[in-house]
């Protein structure tokens, strides 16, 4: 399949943008990444995209795949916690955010040691769905951890998720994709400056 075949519209700090690319590059599809600008959506986007005006937005021969499983599936509750424990007012509200995530950390630690049966990602031995659909969204776990100063992934209460993150990190299908902390920090300041950031 040439590059010029498979097209995705996304943007870059989006995890679920990233989990289209990370899909691609295990399946070795070459594509091409036309970045969107969310705060004023292109023609493009809108044509491609008429009713949700959403990203990610996968194009192939010219034909838009939008709302696919890999983009609408494992829309979980994950992303908004990790919102909700950046913005939450007070120990108490943090406390009770933190409470959360971690319940569901320790779930995932025994689905992984379950699922896992001594291999190194959720399917066995190479990254599959599951590890594609949790794992995109790392580097936003990661941001919750640095702005909210607080450890949720340890060696200590989940030591089996925190080698798979390392793993999926540092997978070549994944390593150019999903965003460091840092630079999602950086758009989170863009954000908060007054430019939209739409994930």
């Amino acid at each position: 399949m040439a590059k010029g075949d498979v097209k995705l519209v996304g943007s870059w700090p989006s995890p679920y943008v990233n989990r289209v690319q990370v899909a691609l590059n295990v399946k070795s599809i070459d594509y091409e990444f036309i970045e969107e600008n969310l705060a004023a959506k292109s023609n493009s986007l809108l044509k491609s995209n008429p009713v949700q005006k959403k990203i990610p937005v996968l194009i192939h021969a010219d034909k838009p795949i939008c709302e696919s499983l890999i983009i609408i599936q494992y829309i979980d509750e994950w992303f908004p916690l990790i919102g909700e424990l950046r913005t939450a007012q007070g120990e108490e509200a943090k406390a009770a955010v933190i409470e959360r995530i971690v319940e569901g950390l320790l779930l995932l630690e025994q689905v992984f040691d379950n699922c896992g049966k001594g291999k190194v990602f959720f399917g066995g031995d190479s990254i599959g769905y599951l590890d594609i659909a949790l794992g995109c969204f790392l580097g936003w776990l990661r941001v919750a951890e640095i702005t909210a100063d607080v450890k949720l992934l340890s060696e200590s209460k989940t030591p089996k998720l925190l080698g798979w993150a390392e793993r999926f990190y540092s997978n070549d299908a994944v390593k150019d994709v999903v965003p460091e902390a840092e630079k999602l920090i950086e758009a989170l300041r863009y954000k908060q400056a007054g430019e939209k950031l739409q994930l």
